[in-house]
């Protein structure tokens, strides 16, 4: 464990341009004032940032600041640094996200190519860097002849968002590769957390809100690289041919209840290819939601809430949301 000496707190408040009542719209610079001295991250911030650009949905509010470290320092030390009072939450591509039309307040993070290095070692070992994506480990894993990480193949998102989320495919979840991950905390406190400290459950980890996963140490086993590639091809045609793939979504809108599917379950409620607004339940596979083009994220959500209240008056069952849901309606 190590953490960064500290430093006087960033006030996202008294930033250059904020102080002398600028509109953070009209802010280019990087540099943070903390408590008066100047200070720059050797990442970028931006202001009022737009998150609709890259999430998944194509859509909601923006985030009063968006951070891109330089590296893991950067970060550590940025957050050592910050106001303890303002939230910090990290985004990786947006693949399992709804950002709701008011925005994000705080600090956005989002880790660049810097954080995507995938490398192997010994004992059919994978180390990534949180902002890599599944399909990029499990192809290296592949050719490294690592068996086991396949299923990342139809994971689509980063790694960094699976360790905290522990996201699965295809019978396998990252409880069962995953051997330990380095971890930022809210404080800046850089820490490797070994697998039993997440405390994993379905879709679930203990991770505390402002930690940022920052790499990942994945296990897998000896395997020949034909038959680890026939089973990523076998997984991808799987997904094309029953998934929204090409289509403005959030994958897996809701959690499997326990014995059953939640696909099933809304299509029972009669509920394939309903509309609010320009938001649509999937035709191809129910448990996804659409953008059709100009849905706002209220419209998404409120979608979500129709889809689990006719569920519910349907079959009893309770549809928890699986899409993480931030930011504020207004």
């Amino acid at each position: 464990m190590s953490a960064v000496p500290a430093k006087s707190p960033f006030v996202l408040s008294d930033v250059e341009g904020r102080v002398a009542g600028v509109a953070p719209e009209a802010r280019t610079s990087t540099s943070l004032s903390a408590n008066g001295e100047g200070m720059a991250l050797r990442g970028s911030i931006e202001p009022r940032a737009s998150l609709a650009d890259f999430i998944w949905f194509r859509t909601g509010g923006a985030a009063d600041w968006l951070v891109r470290p330089a590296d893991v320092e950067d970060l550590a030390a940025f957050l050592a640094a910050l106001d303890p009072a303002v939230p910090v939450m990290a985004v990786g591509v947006g693949s399992n996200l709804i950002v709701r039309d008011g925005g994000v307040a705080g600090v956005v993070v989002r880790l660049p190519k810097a954080f995507a290095k995938v490398s192997i070692e010994p004992g059919h070992r994978v180390r990534s860097g949180a902002a890599a994506m599944g399909i990029t480990v499990a192809s290296a894993a592949r050719d490294a002849g690592i068996a086991g990480l396949e299923f990342q193949r139809g994971i689509p998102g980063a790694i960094g968002g699976a360790v905290r989320g522990n996201a699965g495919a295809y019978g396998r979840d990252m409880t069962d590769i995953l051997i330990e991950a380095t971890v930022v905390t809210r404080s800046g406190a850089i820490e490797v957390w070994t697998a039993d400290r997440f405390g994993y459950s379905y879709r679930h980890s203990a991770l505390p809100d402002g930690a940022i996963v920052v790499e990942a140490l994945l296990q897998g086993g000896a395997g020949d690289p034909a038959k680890i590639g026939a089973e990523m091809d076998r997984i991808a045609a799987e997904r094309e041919a029953s998934q929204p793939l090409r289509s403005r979504t959030g994958g897996s809108t809701f959690k499997n209840p326990a014995g059953d599917k939640a696909w099933t379950l809304i299509d029972a409620a009669g509920c394939r290819g309903l509309t609010i607004g320009d938001a649509q339940v999937s035709e191809k596979h129910t448990n996804f939601l659409l953008n059709l083009g100009a849905a706002s994220a209220a419209d998404i959500e409120a979608l979500g809430e129709e889809v689990r209240r006719r569920v519910l008056a349907h079959s009893g069952v309770e549809l928890e949301w699986e899409i993480q849901r931030v930011g504020s309606a207004t």
